[in-house]
């Protein structure tokens, strides 16, 4: 066996808790790769759920299979032997790339979360911000911005990546001047974009809450419409008198009025079902979003308080936990695809039974019923 030249953290982590940590890190590992990658297929084969949140998720998948399939299978390896075996240069290289693929993956949660306001607040200036160029350009920006802003970290610049030998594990270390990027990735990279999200999900809910008291008035107002102004073209209302050959004239222009009337009321229902389909989808959506930054939270959520509160790893049970739920985000979100929304359900059956679905047709201009062009697809959750 290659020596490491780091301490074996044996005395602080048993090696039941370490076995328990290996097994759960092997199973995410598995399940996001299998999971994103899938993903990634469906989205890609079925157009109609192929829209701009999905350009975004698709690249949510990438980030999150990348962390999958080169920093867990190390971590798994560090939990089964104890410490850290692959020298420097690979514990510089695997900390890069762990934060940032976390990057990646909360910037571009956080674009999907500014597309689903702009979508149902401002839909005006909607089209012209998410052209199929801008759209390639927001996603470069993410991976650029993730992975630059840690480039004077990776060459000892402001802080270095490092054996953390207190943790037992490769982290962002003070380099020898004593300074570190770890607050400042904190709040950048970490904070900043989770209260953009936060400011984008308080607005939605503001024009939703809105727009519903705007419709339940107008619906009011409806009812109180009185009888009689409703009545004033009942077919059953007396002529007046005239000749024979005049009341079959009215009747016969009568009649072909109300056909005109039923029939551009059909159409108005049909449109107006179609209209609420299109809003429905896009609210599934903008939820599952939601859910998706919440789960994110709550994955971070543990090892962050767990470092905060423990930093000499008196509990390692709290840090062992906080690792594996930071883990877990790389493979929750194709199980809240699943669970949130249907046409995703039907996209993952398309691909894993190898059988056409009526998601493989294209939409009017091949667009997703989720990014319908037409604004009035959503009248009633937009802000007026």
């Amino acid at each position: 066996m290659i020596e490491s030249p780091y301490p074996i953290f044996f005395h602080r982590f048993s090696r039941p808790l370490l076995t328990f940590a290996a097994i759960a890190t092997i199973t995410i590992m598995v399940t996001g790769i299998v999971g994103n990658l899938l993903t990634i297929v469906a989205l890609l084969r079925c157009p109609k759920v192929r829209n701009v949140a999905a350009a975004f998720i698709i690249s949510l998948c990438i980030a999150d299979c990348l962390f999958c399939i080169i920093v867990l299978p190390f971590n798994a390896i560090r939990f089964i032997q104890g410490t850290w075996m692959h020298g420097e240069t690979l514990c510089t290289l695997i900390t890069f790339m762990q934060y940032g693929s976390v990057g990646v993956s909360l910037l571009c949660i956080t674009m999907i979360s500014i597309n689903r306001y702009i979508m149902i607040a401002h839909y005006s200036i909607y089209p012209k911000v998410y052209k199929t160029s801008w759209i390639m350009v927001m996603i470069i920006a993410c991976w650029l911005f993730s992975y630059g802003f840690q480039l004077p970290t990776l060459f000892g610049v402001w802080g270095k990546f490092g054996y953390n030998h207190q943790l037992g594990t490769c982290s962002i270390l003070p380099d020898d001047e004593g300074r570190s990027s770890k607050t400042a990735m904190f709040i950048i990279a970490f904070i900043i974009p989770c209260m953009i999200i936060v400011i984008c999900y308080s607005r939605i809910f503001c024009v939703v809450h809105k727009s519903d008291k705007r419709m339940k008035n107008h619906s009011k107002s409806q009812c109180n419409i009185p009888n009689n102004l409703r009545s004033a073209a009942d077919p059953a209302s007396p002529l007046s008198a005239g000749s024979s050959s005049s009341a079959n004239n009215n009747s016969i222009s009568y009649t072909a009025s109300s056909s005109a009337v039923k029939v551009a009321g059909a159409a108005r229902s049909a449109t107006d079902a179609r209209d609420a389909k299109a809003r429905r989808n896009e609210w599934r959506i903008t939820k599952m979003v939601l859910a998706i930054f919440l789960s994110f939270v709550m994955c971070y959520l543990p090892i962050t308080i767990s470092k905060i509160v423990d930093k000499n790893v008196s509990v390692p049970v709290l840090h062992i936990i906080g690792y594996i739920m930071l883990y877990l985000s790389a493979c929750i979100n194709p199980i809240i695809y699943v669970i949130m929304n249907k046409q995703y359900r039907q996209a993952y059956k398309t691909v894993i039974f190898c059988k056409p679905s009526r998601l493989l047709g294209f939409t009017h201009g091949g667009s997703s019923v989720g990014d319908s062009p037409h604004p009035q697809h959503l009248v009633a959750i937009q802000d007026s």
